[in-house]
């Protein structure tokens, strides 16, 4: 691999991890803390919103998370020919 592909790639993958992160800090700290009282008037299973996002929604959408970046992390690695075959 060449360096400029290294650092293309590189840059892809952190770039990835960058809009994951932010999408899991929004959903965590947004909807689980600073959101927690709006979202507190509706009701998921008999619970608040707010609680469910705080107790169980972050730990959902991080699962999701992982199998995004996974999914797209071997997308990335078939891009730059650095995929295991």
């Amino acid at each position: 691999m060449t360096p400029e592909n290294r650092a293309a790639y590189w840059k892809s993958n952190l770039w990835l991890l960058a809009m994951l992160l932010a999408v899991w800090f929004a959903v965590s700290f947004g909807l689980g803390i600073l959101l927690v009282e709006p979202l507190n008037t509706i009701s998921l299973g008999g619970y608040p919103l707010g609680f469910w996002f705080a107790q169980q929604g972050s730990i959902y959408i991080f699962l999701v998370l992982i199998f995004i970046y996974a999914i797209n992390m071997n997308r990335l690695d078939k891009k730059f020919d650095v995929d295991e075959e």
